[in-house]
C-alpha cells in the first residue's frame, strides 16, 4: 500500500532515513506492538512508537489515572485523572496519530492471558514495575518467540535490554536475573522516590530499541545490559551469555508453557 501524501508529510524525517526509507515506514504502519505498563517507562514508549507510525498499539494496564502518576508518566493529564490508563492512552495517541490504531488490554497480566495476549503482536516492550510480571512476559515471549524490549528504573538508574531467548545462544531474563531479590529490597517509586526524567530517558530508549527490532536495522541489545546512572550522567553496557543452568532457556528446562494458544 502506498503512503498518502500526507503520510509523505508526517513521516517525512523517517523517511529521507536511508535505514529507513518509504519501504521501511509502510512496514511501521503494518506493525504491532504490544506495550506492557502504561505509567513512567510507556509512556514514552507508547508516544514515540506512535509519533513514528507504528500501526497498532496494544497497551495492557488495569490501573486508573492518579495524580502523583502525574510527576513522570507524561501520558496522562491532569483533567483525565481517575481514568483507566488504557483510555488515557487512547485518547492521547488518538490526538497525535490518526494513523495509529490504539487497542485496550484493561486487564492484568496473568498465566491465563499472558500467551494469548502477546501472541496477537510483533514486538513487546515492558515497562511494568514489579518482577513477577517480568518474569511472566519473558516466559510467555520466548514460547511465543517474540522480541522482548524491557527496561527498570530505580531512584536515579535505569537499566534496559533486549530479549531474544528463543534464538541459540541468546540469553533470556531469567539468565541474567535467575530470580527476584528479597521483597524488602525490591524497588517502589512510593517508598524510594524516582527522578521523573529518567522514565523518559529509558522509555526512549526502549522505543527506539523497538523501532530497531520493527524495522530489522541497527545493532540488537539482546545479549547485552545498558545500564544508565543519571546522577553521574554515563552510560555502561554489559555482555550476557545464557546461563546453562537456567529453568526456561537453559540444557534442563522445568518451566512450562503458560495457559493459551498453542
Amino acid at each position: 500500500m502506498d503512503l498518502t501524501d500526507e503520510q509523505i508529510e508526517r513521516y517525512a524525517r523517517h523517511i529521507v532515513l536511508r535505514e529507513v526509507g518509504g519501504a521501511g515506514q509502510q512496514k511501521l504502519l503494518a506493525s504491532r506492538v504490544l506495550v506492557i505498563g502504561a505509567g513512567g517507562l510507556g509512556s514514552p514508549i507508547i508516544m514515540y512508537l506512535a509519533a513514528a507510525g507504528v500501526g497498532t498499539i496494544g497497551v495492557v494496564d488495569d490501573d486508573r489515572v492518579s495524580l502523583s502518576n502525574l510527576q513522570r508518566q507524561i501520558l496522562h493529564t491532569t483533567p483525565r485523572t481517575g481514568a483507566p490508563k488504557t483510555a488515557s492512552a487512547r485518547d492521547a495517541v488518538g490526538a497525535l496519530n490518526p494513523d495509529v490504531r490504539l487497542v485496550e488490554h484493561p486487564v492484568r497480566l496473568d498465566p491465563g492471558n499472558a500467551l494469548d495476549l502477546i501472541g496477537g503482536y510483533d514486538v513487546v516492550a515492558d515497562g511494568s514495575d514489579n518482577f513477577a510480571t517480568r518474569y511472566l512476559v519473558n516466559d510467555a515471549c520466548f514460547f511465543a518467540r517474540k522480541p522482548l524490549v524491557t527496561a527498570a528504573i530505580d531512584r536515579f538508574d535505569g537499566q534496559l535490554t533486549t530479549i531474544r531467548g528463543f534464538e541459540a545462544g541468546r540469553p533470556c531474563y531469567r539468565c541474567l536475573f535467575d530470580q527476584p531479590p528479597p521483597e524488602d529490597m525490591q524497588p517502589s517509586c512510593a517508598r524510594d522516590g524516582i527522578l521523573g526524567a529518567l522514565a523518559g530517558v529509558m522509555g526512549s530508549l526502549q522505543a527506539s530499541e523497538v523501532l530497531k527490532e520493527l524495522l530489522g536495522i541497527g545493532e540488537t541489545l539482546a545479549g547485552s545490559l545498558l545500564i544508565y546512572d543519571a546522577l553521574g550522567g554515563t552510560f555502561q553496557r554489559f555482555r550476557v551469555r545464557p546461563d546453562p543452568a537456567c529453568p526456561l532457556c537453559g540444557e534442563r528446562p522445568s518451566i512450562r508453557r503458560p495457559a493459551g494458544p498453542r
